[in-house]
């Protein structure tokens, strides 16, 4: 059975690391949904080939 709350108890707010992990979660998925809007705007204004070309440009100058 649950245990009622008194008012004696404090509730805690989450812990600097939690929150510091929580925005970074948040900005790395928001890094990843603007790299992926990049890439679709990229694939419509250039078409298909220009941007494989692109990216097998960029492959070629890391190697």
């Amino acid at each position: 059975m649950a245990k009622p709350i008194s008012a004696d108890q404090q509730v805690t707010s989450p812990s600097p690391a939690r929150r510091a992990s929580a925005i970074a979660a948040a900005g790395g998925a928001a890094l990843g949904a603007a790299l992926l809007l990049a890439a679709v705007v990229l694939w419509f204004r250039y078409g298909t080939t220009v941007f494989f070309e692109t990216i097998v440009a960029g492959i070629a100058g890391c190697f």
